[in-house]
């Protein structure tokens, strides 16, 4: 099952960053006194933002792109809050409806197949090609691992039909 932490300094950092570039167009620096591994470790996270229990973004990177995590959470909860192109770039009117969570991937992992997978607990990576589709573990909705997989094919791009190499990954969610 993915840990989850209520109330930290990841999920703290997101609102943070979201509030300052929505509010006034700048990025946040990176704080003090944050914990450590934040400054030390890198990972691949994604910054996901509901308003009223409804997706209002999510945006993330599957391998690190930036130095680190701290990094890694800024850069993606600007993008979440403003360039995830299913939604418009939040307002500041909406600040205050939001629940940010943010989840730190852990190693990939190949598997052969489906059956090595579990909704709750892994998220999946699917690629084809150059087109590559991920979906979060413990999704509300998302109940059965076809479901998991359909939905990473489809952000992707690839047909049902078509033969995808199959990853897993377990995440940190932290959230308010």
């Amino acid at each position: 099952m993915p840990q989850k932490k209520q109330g930290d300094a990841y999920a703290d950092l997101a609102r943070r960053t979201i509030e300052e570039y929505v509010r006034t167009g700048k990025l946040l620096a990176v704080p003090q006194g944050l914990p450590q591994e934040m400054y030390t470790e890198r990972a691949g996270v994604f910054v996901s933002i509901k308003k009223e229990g409804n997706l209002r973004g999510c945006i993330g990177t599957i391998q690190p792109a930036y130095a680190s995590i701290a990094q890694e959470v800024i850069c993606n909860a600007v993008s979440a809050s403003t360039r995830d192109p299913r939604f418009s770039p939040i307002a500041p009117e909406e600040l205050d409806r939001l629940t940010i969570s943010v989840d730190v991937l852990g190693a990939m992992e190949a598997i052969a197949s489906t059956d090595l997978l579990d909704v709750k607990r892994y998220g999946v990576v699917v690629t084809n090609g150059n087109r590559r589709g991920l979906l979060l573990p413990n999704l509300d909705g998302v109940d059965t691992v076809e479901d998991q997989v359909a939905i990473a094919m489809q952000k992707a791009g690839i047909g049902y039909q078509e033969a995808v190499q199959l990853e897993r990954f377990e995440v940190v969610r932290h959230y308010e």
